[in-house]
């Protein structure tokens, strides 16, 4: 009736501008472009610099302009003096919009955004003139097609705060929205009605700004804090709130950008540290860290001091929050290990929790992962934006692969507009005020366990962080019934609360065992398919170069190990797979500086392997040199790069080796390269031609016998007969290798999403010729070329004498947009469930949709390889980049590449070249040796010209034939010693012996980190029981 709300909402916002008091504007500005785009620190000021005025705009698209001026500061002792500006647009994320950072005589001191628009100076610039100098930086659009972004300079400003309004300001503004929220029949409700009320009736509004108007602002906030203190809040629930800044490495901004919102967020927390002694802030990253160290050492130097006292917090674990779908499972202990080893040596301080809190699905392997590297904690809240089912818990033990558990915790906290919604979609850029602080607890699942919650608070995704504001209002919230407590900590002190109410609970603690899929972003397995090839093939090409140089290493002992350009090298590949650039949901020009970055990585990746050429191996001609760089023997071709004609190709005993001359070389099978091993082979001059015996291929029209099929396909170039000859057995169920164009237009995220309506809409791509290009005993080679849209693709099927694995060697010349291009392979195979290839290990899925989880899985990601199997038979498909994957019934998809038109217009634009290969088998995929087949895919033999003294023809020599995976043989990180990490993959317990043949004093095993776990031993031989899909790093010292 007397709309006491609505006029209380507009008395506060009212009282928001008399908050400063003898605010003047701050002139004579004067502006210059910064062509180069990259000047750090301001430059010298002079003629050719122009006036800027307020009112002024400035424009542009990745635009820098510097801004100058001298300021005379008063010299107050009781009155704190702010500086205010406005020069442009930002919105809530930083994820578009105008950014700046302010220098004060030189240094920089805080970043300036419209999310951060005032800047308190320190007591020491009282009284004296000061040079005031901004660098402002237009942003970029925010994704989609470039646009200019426009900007107005409305104001910069020197004014004292009043404290008195501000603290009433923001109190009642608490209050307020406090009271919105609470229910109507809730007595704390009513109270703060009334509190209010009594309050505003206390001030003169007669003549705003007047002396008597700001000592009624004064009576009023000493009745609304006498009121408030009166209150008992008597709640057990307690908000623990972190302040972040969530700073995406690259999204809709280059990592040059980057480097620069580091500099201006990192510059506003320490400011703020310095008037608010309670501010706890964490940043998990040490990549970012690693850029201010270069870029501003005097900003990383004040870092380092806050982490010492305790309030800046470095933690979270990895080099940086990296996507957890397409890395292996190396590169995830990468992260973690280089990650570890930053802020241990620059900080002293060792991570204790992952924090992950925006990546697009968790591989069951983590949990392994993260106990091996002294991790005790994991926290995310992406897996709230599942599309069907919400995860049943928020907190609780996850095990992993290998039996491993976890304690996992969700933050929970809602977007304001989600508050007392059905939403769950949780935030962790939160921010605080009642309806956020309230919503964490309303939302958590797990109240009977634990009444403690986390939030973290600050914008972001592109930075800027914690504003005064959110400080202010915090101190206000701990106080207001109706509101749990909130108090400010860090994540550590958190986690390691956590830990003890769980274990103390008589409650039932969930244990969630499987992986944590993402009912969302399917598409990031898939867009930009160039970075997650090149991320593959380098993940590769560094383990065996490490593998290479440490044998050297051990042989030759003059020869350095490059842990230098190794450690360059990988910090390339991890930066890369930062969860928004691997997944393909960044910016255009995000994806030319991966480019760039990944030919670096190339570079020296070639540097290291021609120092071994030059350095190792002794170039004598017509010899070659052929390593084995996994645990099993190897039979397998290698390519020959040689001109010489007619040569012949024998091995060490002198053995004739089957081989085939093709234009630019030859290609040799060498059978039995021993496990971790090499063999050396020679061209001799063909004295007279090679029989090969049982390699009977007979090729009719539409139609190849070869020693393992009978293949049959249709003017359409679709396998239409693929008979397995040691079963006897049709391998489909349908016609096979068929592509599919599906129309591709997500309900919302384009780079990011496939919909589960996206298979109403499909169409078969046919052949517009087919021709036979390739007869050898060795293997035939089938083309087909197509013509589709505005796109062409042309297609190699071989297949071999000696392996039954089909290889289909594809070129796509790809230009369609928003569609997704699918090949189906139905296959003669009943089962439910399907075998997935991931990081350490593999899981199962379903093949049906009986629940609404089966259902949500309808694209799920794969490493190397999948496999259905029945009894005695199975088919894999393997392939050497791709990892989107869908398997239903008893059809296997592979999908190849995706056309999305945002963020970037032109993602996936331009030739692709992949391989992906059928690999029907008797028995399943561990009898068939389906990892054996996906590796000789992936890691193809290479022949190095010349041969190596090596004394020992093994590195290490296995005693049986273990089941495993080697993931790294390398030196040690902090010492001389001998890395071997590597893993089960049949999901099985096994004894696992060896003997390395380089000299060692002591062995033992270690964590991830390399850290010794148990004693050391000095046999000669190492014996180990590998429980399933366990991993195990020995260390040799």
């Amino acid at each position: 009736m007397f709309f006491t709300q609505d006029k209380l909402k507009n008395r506060i916002e009212e009282l928001n501008s008399y908050r400063y008091q003898n605010r003047i504007g701050i002139n004579d500005w004067y502006h210059k472009e910064d062509e180069t785009k990259s000047e750090k620190y301001p430059p010298r000021r002079d003629e050719t610099w122009k006036v800027f005025r307020r009112g002024d705009t400035w424009s542009g698209r990745d635009y820098y302009i510097w801004l100058s001026t001298e300021l005379s500061i008063p010299d107050t002792k009781d009155k704190e003096i702010v500086l205010l500006f406005d020069f442009g647009k930002t919105d809530g994320g930083t994820n578009s919009g105008f950014e700046s950072l302010l220098f004060i005589n030189g240094v920089p001191y805080q970043g300036v955004d419209a999310n951060h628009k005032e800047v308190f100076l320190r007591k020491e610039f009282y009284g004296t003139t000061i040079e005031l100098s901004l660098k402002l930086w237009s942003g970029l659009e925010g994704g989609g097609p470039p646009r200019i972004s426009k900007h107005e300079f409305k104001y910069s400003d020197i004014a004292y705060l009043q404290p008195d309004v501000d603290d009433l300001y923001y109190s009642a503004k608490m209050v307020l929205e406090t009271a919105n929220i609470l229910d109507k029949n809730d007595p704390a409700k009513v109270a703060l009605e009334q509190v209010l009320s009594k309050t505003f009736k206390c001030i003169d509004w007669s003549e705003p700004g007047s002396t008597f108007f700001y000592e009624s602002c004064q009576a009023a906030n000493r009745t609304l804090q006498s009121e408030v203190e009166k209150f008992d809040k008597h709640t057990p629930v307690t908000v623990t709130a972190i302040g972040h800044t969530h700073i995406d490495v690259a999204w809709l901004w280059r990592l040059k950008h980057t480097r620069e919102k580091a500099a201006r967020s990192f510059s506003t927390v320490l400011r703020l540290m310095e008037r608010y002694p309670d501010y706890y802030f964490l940043q998990s990253q040490p990549q970012l860290y690693s850029y201010i160290k270069k870029d501003y050492p005097e900003i990383f130097e004040q870092i380092k001091e806050r982490i010492e006292d305790g309030l800046w917090e470095i933690d979270g674990g990895m080099w940086l929050e990296a996507d957890c779908n397409i890395p292996s499972g190396e590169s995830i202990v990468r992260q973690l290990l280089y990650g570890t080893q930053f802020m241990k040596n620059e900080f002293g301080k060792e991570p204790n929790y992952l924090w992950l809190p925006d990546v697009f699905g968790y591989s069951w392997a983590l949990p392994q992962i993260l106990v091996k590297s002294n991790l005790k904690t994991f926290m995310t809240t992406k897996i709230s934006w599942n599309q069907f089912n919400r995860m049943p818990h928020d907190t609780f033990w996850w095990k992993g692969i290998d039996g491993s558990e976890i304690l996992t915790h969700f933050i929970t906290t809602p977007e304001p507009e989600d508050y007392n919604t059905d939403s769950f979609h949780y935030t962790y850029n939160g921010v605080l005020e009642p309806k956020t602080v309230k919503g964490t607890y309303d939302n958590y699942i797990d109240k009977n366990i634990n009444q403690e919650l986390l939030l973290s608070y600050g914008h972001g995704d592109g930075g800027g962080g914690v504003n005064r504001e959110m400080l202010e209002q915090r101190r206000r919230l701990d106080k207001i019934p109706g509101l749990p407590h909130v108090k400010t900590g860090s994540a550590k002190q958190y986690f390691e609360k956590l830990h003890e109410t769980v274990e103390n609970t008589d409650e039932y603690v969930h244990t969630w065992d499987g992986e944590l899929y993402l009912e969302y972003h399917r598409g990031t397995y898939t867009s930009q398919a160039f970075v997650k090839h090149m991320n593959r093939k380098l993940e590769l090409g560094y383990r065996d170069a490490e593998f290479l140089r440490l044998w050297a290493l051990k042989e030759k002992e003059q020869i350095e190990y490059p842990m230098g350009k190794l450690h360059e090298g990988w910090e390339i590949i991890l930066r890369n797979q930062f969860h928004d650039i691997i997944p393909g949901s960044s910016i255009h020009e995000v994806y030319e500086d991966a480019k760039v970055e990944y030919g670096e990585a190339q570079e020296i990746l070639a540097a290291i392997k021609s120092e071994f050429l030059g350095k190792v191996v002794k170039n004598n001609q017509f010899d070659w040199t052929i390593f084995n760089s996994n645990a099993w023997d190897r039979s397998d071709f290698v390519f020959i790069s040689e001109r010489e004609k007619k040569m012949s190709f024998v091995d060490q005993s002198n053995t004739l080796l089957e081989s085939v001359e093709l234009p630019d070389g030859y290609l040799v099978y060498v059978q039995h390269i021993p496990s971790l091993g090499y063999k050396t082979i020679r061209g001799i001059n063909k004295k007279e031609e090679v029989v090969l015996e049982g390699n009977g291929f007979k090729v009719e029209d539409l139609k190849v016998e070869t020693p393992f099929y009978v293949i049959e396909w249709n003017n359409e170039g679709q396998l239409v007969g693929l008979l397995d000859k040691e079963s006897g057995r049709q391998v489909l169920a349908g016609k096979g290798n068929v592509f599919q164009l599906f129309e591709d237009k997500p309900m919302n995220f384009e780079a990011w999403d496939i919909d589960i309506y996206y298979s109403e809409k499909m169409k078969e791509i046919t052949a517009s010729n087919i021709s036979i290009k390739e007869i050898n005993p060795l293997f035939v080679e089938i083309e087909f070329t197509y013509q589709f849209g505005k796109s062409s693709m042309t297609q190699r099927m071989i297949v071999y004498s000696k392996t039954k694995r089909i290889d289909f060697k594809t070129n796509v010349n790809w230009n369609e947009r928003q569609q997704l291009l699918k090949v189906a392979f139905p296959v003669n195979v009943r089962t439910t469930e399907a075998t997935y290839d991931i990081q350490f290990g593999n899981v199962k899925r379903p093949t049906h949709w009986n629940t609404s989880w089966d259902m949500a899985r309808f694209e799920t990601v794969a490493h190397q390889w999948v496999d259905v199997s029945e009894y005695q038979f199975g088919v894999s498909l393997l392939n050497e980049s791709k990892y989107g994957h869908d398997i239903k019934d008893h059809v296997i998809r592979l999908t190849l590449l995706k056309g999305a038109i945002d963020p970037d217009p032109t993602a996936d634009i331009g030739l692709h070249e992949f391989t992906y290969s059928l690999f029907p088998h008797s028995g399943d995929f561990i009898q068939a040796n389906t990892v054996q087949e996906a590796w000789a895919l992936n890691c193809p033999l290479e022949a190095l010209p010349g041969r190596v003294p090596f004394d020992a023809a093994q590195l290490i020599e296995f005693m049986n034939e273990p089941k495993i995976s080697i993931d790294a043989i390398k030196k040690g990180e902090n010492c001389d010693g001998v890395i071997v990490r590597f893993h089960d993959y049949t999901g099985g317990t096994q004894k696992v012996t060896f003997k390395p043949n380089f000299p060692f004093h002591s062995w033992t095993e270690t964590d991830l980190m390399e850290n010794p776990i148990m004693e050391r031993f000095t046999s000669d031989v190492v014996e180990l029981t590998v429980k399933p899909f366990e991993i195990k790093t020995i260390l040799f010292e």
